[in-house]
C-alpha cells in the first residue's frame, strides 16, 4: 500500500494501529531499537521545547552560512621531499573515506610525493590484513582512513616500534593527539558539534514535534559515540521522540536498509516524521525503500546525515530526493590536513591542531555544489609548503 503523507515540515499526523502492534511497541520500547512513543499531541501550536527550539534556530542559522574563510594554519615547515605515504581505508565503498583518500592523493601531487590507498573493505579481518600490508611497505606514513585502531593493536605496535608516524581520519573520538592508540593527530570535525547541530536541525526543523528513526554502525567506536551524543541532543526537547535505534553496520547497509525502512514505515507511520544518520549513505540506501512505499522524496520523514557529505548526498539534497540536509566533513580539505600534519611529524613539529568547522548544507545554500570546503586552504597549504 501506499502512503502519502502532506509534506507540512514539522506537521506529525495519527494513524489507527491494530492493538497488537501498540502493544509490541509498548514492549519494545527501552530497547536499542528505541521507544515507539509519537512525538508530542500537536506539533501545529506552540514549540515542543520553547527554549531548546530557540536556541537550536540560532546555532541551525550560524551553521548554515556558506561565507566561512578559512581559519586554519597559515605558517608550518616548508615540505620534506620525497616521502610515501599508505592510505589504509575501512572501506571504499563508504563515501566519506573515499572522498578522504582523494584529497590525499590530491594534495600528495602538490607536495611531491607518492600514495598507495589499500582498502580493508569493511571486515575485521581485511582490515588487520591491509595495515599489515601497509607497515611492510615501510611508507613514511599510514593513515587510518575511518577504523578504530584498537581493533589492529598488533598492527599499530608494528608500525610505532618500526617508527611510522600514525595519522587518522575519524580513527579516534577527538580531533588532534592520541597518546593510546599512539597517533600523531586525528584529523575529523568535532563530534559533538557534529552531533550537536544535527540534533538541533530536527529541532529546529520540526518546531520541537518530531518523531525520529537514528540510524547508526555500532561497530566503529566513533559512530556509535557519535550517534549517542545525537541522542543526547535530541533528548533535550521533550516534544522530540526517539522511536528507534538502527544498529546497521556500514558495509552491511545496502542490503540490510531498505529492509529496515520498509519494516519501519510499517511500524511507525506518519509518527516518523525525521531521520539522523551518523553517514549520509543509510539515506541512499533508503531512498528505494522510500520510493517503493510511496513517500514523497522532500519529505517526511526529513532526513539529515551526521557526516560525511559526499557527492552522492549533495545531489539527493538538491534533487530534494529522500534527504533534506546534511553536516559535511570537508572531505577535500581534511585529505590536504593530513598531507600538512605529515609533514609536521617528519619535521619535528607538532600537530597544527586545526579543527574545520561544522557547517549544514541544504537545497537551498549549496546553490547546486556537490561538496563542502572552506575556501582558501589550497592557497595556504600551498604558501606554508612550497616557501
Amino acid at each position: 500500500m501506499h502512503h502519502h503523507r502532506e509534506a507540512v515540515p514539522g506537521v506529525v499526523r495519527a494513524r489507527s494501529f491494530p492493538l497488537a502492534l501498540l502493544l509490541a511497541a509498548s514492549l519494545l520500547a527501552g530497547c536499542e531499537r528505541g521507544s515507539a512513543d509519537g512525538p508530542g499531541t500537536s506539533a501545529t501550536g506552540p514549540s515542543g521545547c520553547p527554549a531548546a527550539d530557540a536556541r537550536a534556530r540560532a546555532a541551525v542559522t550560524r551553521a548554515e552560512k556558506t561565507d566561512v574563510p578559512w581559519n586554519g594554519p597559515t605558517a608550518g615547515p616548508a615540505a620534506v621531499p620525497g616521502k610515501t605515504l599508505v592510505y589504509v581505508a575501512q572501506t571504499m565503498t563508504n563515501p566519506g573515506v573515499a572522498g578522504v583518500a582523494e584529497g590525499v592523493r590530491e594534495a600528495a601531487g602538490v607536495i611531491g610525493w607518492k600514495v598507495r590507498v589499500i582498502d580493508g573493505e569493511g571486515t575485521p579481518a581485511g582490515i588487520q590484513a591491509a595495515l599489515s600490508e601497509a607497515v611492510a611497505l615501510k611508507p613514511s606514513g599510514i593513515v587510518i582512513g575511518g577504523f578504530d585502531p584498537n581493533a589492529t593493536s598488533q598492527q599499530v605496535a608494528r608500525a610505532t616500534a618500526a617508527r611510522i608516524p600514525l595519522i587518522g581520519w575519524h580513527a579516534v573520538a577527538s580531533p588532534g593527539p592520541s597518546a593510546n592508540p599512539r597517533l600523531f593527530t586525528n584529523v575529523t570535525t568535532n563530534v559533538g558539534e557534529v552531533a550537536a547541530i544535527s540534533a538541533q536541525w530536527v529541532i529546529a526543523r520540526s518546531h520541537g514535534h518530531a518523531g525520529v528513526v537514528l540510524f547508526t554502525d555500532a561497530s566503529i567506536p566513533f559512530a556509535k559515540h557519535k550517534s549517542e551524543l545525537i541522542k543526547r541532543g535530541l533528548a533535550a526537547c521533550p516534544g522530540v521522540r526517539l522511536l528507534a535505534y538502527e544498529n546497521i553496520p556500514i558495509p552491511d547497509a545496502s542490503g540490510r536498509t531498505p529492509r529496515e525502512v520498509s519494516f519501519l514505515l510499517s511500524r511507525f507511520g506518519t509518527r516518523w516524521s525525521h531521520s539522523v544518520a551518523i553517514n549520509d549513505l543509510y539515506f541512499a540506501d533508503a531512498a528505494p525503500a522510500f520510493r517503493a512505499a510511496g513517500e514523497e522524496g522532500s519529505g517526511p520523514p526529513f532526513n539529515i546525515g551526521a557526516g560525511d557529505g559526499d557527492p552522492s548526498a549533495f545531489q539527493r539534497i538538491n534533487s530534494r530526493q529522500y534527504q533534506a540536509a546534511t553536516v559535511p566533513e570537508p572531505l577535500s580539505l581534511q585529505g590536504w590536513q593530513i598531507l600538512d600534519e605529515f609533514n609536521r611529524a617528519f619535521s619535528g613539529r607538532p600537530a597544527s591542531g586545526y579543527v574545520a568547522p561544522v557547517h549544514v548544507s541544504t537545497a537551498d545554500n549549496s546553490e547546486g555544489a556537490t561538496t563542502w570546503d572552506p575556501s582558501g586552504y589550497r592557497e595556504a597549504y600551498r604558501r606554508i609548503w612550497h616557501k
